[in-house]
Order: structure tokens, then C-alpha cells, then sequence
């Protein structure tokens, strides 16, 4: 579609059904929007928009009503993102800024989403297979077990039980704790196994010569758990007040219940963003069956970059920085995108930012 007058005819056709959900007519777009040609000139662009799929009309004698296919040509065709005011973003300082841990603050930052959004927001919690080691302690817990603890530079604690024949004395698993924290420090949990294998203990340790195979496969366990990490979501109580059928909202009760197609879909979402920083599924785009009537929008927070040159699961294959979690929206194919795009995009840097200073917290309590 090339047409100059046709692409604000439908962008217009969408703003208004996005405000008011209605069918939009001739008559309004022409006194809302001033497009200064006649209504039949109007309902000429219509009438071509909706032949080539952009629009439908759902009665006779209605207006009309974006398709799937006009929302994705609204989508792509937005400008810019509009940043959040200052007063909203002083507000969303204020609230996020009195979390007391991690865990609380991705529970607020859902919290506010969806209260800016008026939707449905979803926090994913960072991925361990994409954080980075801050700390390794190994505790004795028994005569045959070792508990690993590993804290990372996001703030999580990860805990494995490691099974040995014999027991090594407190010095030793002290001297090893330490070689790992030295060598491996700010390297990825799988990139930090490949150099614990590689550690040279010295003479005299032979008690816990097994030791570093069985830490770096409790650090490959870690990483691989980042299929199940946490996700936080708010707003859902508020899909009941959406003007939309139950036909509509029971299937996407139940998508919203498959935590793990959720995980991947938003996951690939903010792994692939547009150049406004946000990625956007409409309808059908999203492959799951209980959001063919809404749309989902993510933007990826926190960064995952190679170690010193080593391939690591935090790039993809073009060698791109990938993010550690994600941030997004889900609605009503309706929604005010513009608004939604910002919010989430807001979101996520906030919780970037926080993750950086979270992380150089960490590194100058641990130097």
C-alpha cells in the first residue's frame, strides 16, 4: 500500500477504534481528523482498505474495523516511542526504588506495568544460564555432601548438593572456593565450568581432586534451569473488565496458565526486537491458540555479552548482545500500542539499569 492518503486513512481508522472500540465511520474520521476530502472519497479508501485486508466491516451498515493485518501495519509504521512523561517516570522511580531485593522489585515493576498499561504485565526473573558467577561457597552438610551456593551478578542464589565418597577438610574446599571465585569471576555459569576442569590444585590436595568435575557440572545444571526461571505477573483480574466476549477471554485465561509457552514466546520476542527496542506479536503472529484475539509486547532488560572472546550462550547467532530476561504486555488486540511500547520499553531499561548497579554493588563488596 503506497497510497499517501490510503496509509492515514487507516492509521486514523485505528487510532479511533483503539479509543473508543467501535466501528469507525466515515463521517468521524473526516471531524476527528481533518483529512479535508468528502466522505465518499473516504469511503472509497475504506472500501480499498478493507479489499486488501487491512480493514473489515462486521455489519452492512457499520463502520469499519482493523484486521490483524491493519494492526501490524500500525505497528511497523509508528515513528517513534514515545517516552514516558517525567512525572511518570518519577513515579515509576519511587515505586521501583523502595524494593528491598530483587525478587520485590520484579514483583513491582509487574505491578506498575500493568498499572500503566492497563493490561497484563509479565516479569521474567534473569535467566541463570545467562548470568554471571559473583560467588561460590561450598558448605559440608553431611559426611558424604557438599551444598554449592552460587550468587550471580543479578542478585540470584543458587544451591546444588554435591555427592562425595569422602569428605575434604574445611582448608581445602576453602582453597578451591577461593581459585573459583579468583578465576572465574563475572564469567558466565557455563563458561565458568569449562575453566573450573581446567584448574591446576597443587600438591597435597588430593582430597578434593574430584571436586572441580562435579562443581562445573552443578554449574551446567544452573545454567540449563533457565527454562524454569521465575516469571511475575500482574493484572490479570483486569481481563475481566475488558470489552471483549467470554468466547474471547476463556482461552486466553488459559494461555496465560501455559507458563512455559508464555516463557518461550516473550523470550524469543525480546531476543529479536525492532529498532524501537521492543518486539510485537499480533494475534496469529504469536502461534498460540488462546491469543488469537490479543497482542503481546516485550522488550528484552540486562545484557548477556561473550567472555573474553569465547562463544557463550549469552550471544546469538549474528554475534548480538542478548538480554537476560524480558519485560512484557498482554492484551486485547485493541490496545493502545504506543503507550504499551513505552511503558514496557521504560520497564525494562529501569530494570537494566538496576542490574548494573546491583552487579557493581557486588564487585566492589567482593574487592
Amino acid at each position: 500500500m503506497t497510497q499517501t492518503r490510503r496509509m492515514q486513512v487507516l492509521h486514523a481508522v485505528v487510532e479511533d477504534y483503539i479509543r473508543t472500540q467501535e466501528p469507525v465511520g466515515s463521517a468521524a474520521l473526516i471531524a476527528r481528523h481533518h483529512l479535508q476530502v468528502s466522505s465518499a472519497t473516504i469511503r472509497k479508501d475504506m472500501a480499498a482498505l478493507e479489499e486488501e485486508g487491512y480493514l473489515v466491516q462486521p455489519h452492512t451498515s457499520a463502520g469499519r474495523v482493523p484486521t490483524e493485518r491493519g494492526y501490524r501495519y500500525f505497528v511497523d509504521t509508528l515513528a517513534t516511542v514515545v517516552p514516558l512523561s517525567e512525572a511518570q517516570r518519577r513515579a515509576m522511580h519511587t515505586f521501583l526504588d523502595d524494593s528491598v531485593n530483587l525478587q520485590d522489585t520484579l514483583q513491582r515493576a509487574a505491578h506498575l506495568l500493568s498499572n500503566l498499561t492497563g493490561q497484563v504485565a509479565v516479569v521474567a526473573s534473569p535467566s541463570l544460564g545467562k548470568s554471571r558467577l559473583w560467588h561460590l561457597e561450598l558448605v559440608s552438610v553431611s559426611d558424604t555432601s557438599i551444598l554449592a551456593v552460587v550468587v550471580t551478578d543479578t542478585g540470584r542464589v543458587a544451591q546444588h548438593v554435591l555427592t562425595v565418597q569422602e569428605l575434604p577438610s574445611r582448608e581445602h574446599l576453602q582453597r578451591l572456593c577461593d581459585a573459583v571465585n579468583e578465576r572465574c569471576g563475572s564469567l558466565t555459569l557455563r563458561t565458568a565450568a569449562s575453566r573450573i576442569r581446567a584448574l591446576h590444585l597443587g600438591d597435597g590436595m588430593d582430597d578434593v581432586r574430584t571436586l572441580p568435575e562435579l562443581v562445573a557440572h552443578a554449574f551446567e545444571a544452573m545454567a540449563d534451569e533457565e527454562r524454569t526461571h521465575e516469571l511475575f505477573m500482574s493484572g490479570v483480574s483486569t481481563l475481566a473488565h475488558q470489552r471483549a466476549t467470554a468466547q474471547d477471554l476463556a482461552p486466553l485465561f488459559d494461555a496465560l496458565e501455559e507458563r512455559a509457552v508464555l516463557m518461550h514466546l516473550m523470550t524469543e520476542l525480546s531476543e529479536t526486537p525492532d529498532s524501537r527496542g521492543v518486539g510485537v506479536a499480533i494475534g496469529s503472529e504469536t502461534n498460540t491458540p488462546g491469543l488469537i484475539h490479543a497482542a503481546v509486547v516485550t522488550s528484552g532488560y540486562g545484557a548477556s555479552e561473550a567472555d573474553g572472546g569465547q562463544t557463550d550462550a549469552g550471544k546469538d547467532e549474528d554475534g548480538a548482545v542478548a538480554p537476560i530476561a524480558f519485560v512484557g504486555s498482554i492484551g486485547p488486540t485493541h490496545m493502545n500500542y504506543a503507550v504499551t511500547m513505552a511503558s514496557v520499553r521504560a520497564v525494562a531499561r529501569y530494570l537494566t539499569t538496576f542490574l548494573d548497579h546491583t552487579g557493581t554493588t557486588e564487585t566492589s563488596m567482593a574487592s
